[in-house]
């Protein structure tokens, strides 16, 4: 799947920007997806083992109260994932405006 974002760069002298299109090569979508993954696992095993205290510690370690802190945590790891391809589409975009301005 290919990762795209749109992105402004405003140019010396116009009022508006110009909106440029970012795409992830393959190789960069799977690193961000990789370093998503790193990340969110430590995470949420650090997540995980304060649930489990709190669960023990106020009587709610139920299979439902898991199974609802297993969607929370599903939820939260599928929104960084986005979050890294978009983080690295920005540097991608700032590489070529960097670029462009030592033309």
């Amino acid at each position: 799947m290919v990762f795209s974002k749109a992105f402004p760069r405003h140019l010396p002298g116009s009022s508006s920007p110009v909106w440029e299109e970012i795409t992830l090569s393959e190789e960069e979508e799977q690193e961000a997806e990789e370093k998503c993954q790193r990340d969110n696992f430590r995470l949420l095993d650090a997540s995980l083992q304060e649930a489990k205290a709190l669960a023990i510690k106020h009587g709610i370690n139920s299979g439902a109260n898991v199974t609802r802190m297993a969607i929370a945590l599903f939820e939260k790891k599928a929104s960084h994932q986005v979050f890294w391809k978009e983080k690295k589409a920005k540097e991608k975009f700032e590489r070529q405006c960097e670029l462009l301005s030592k033309q």
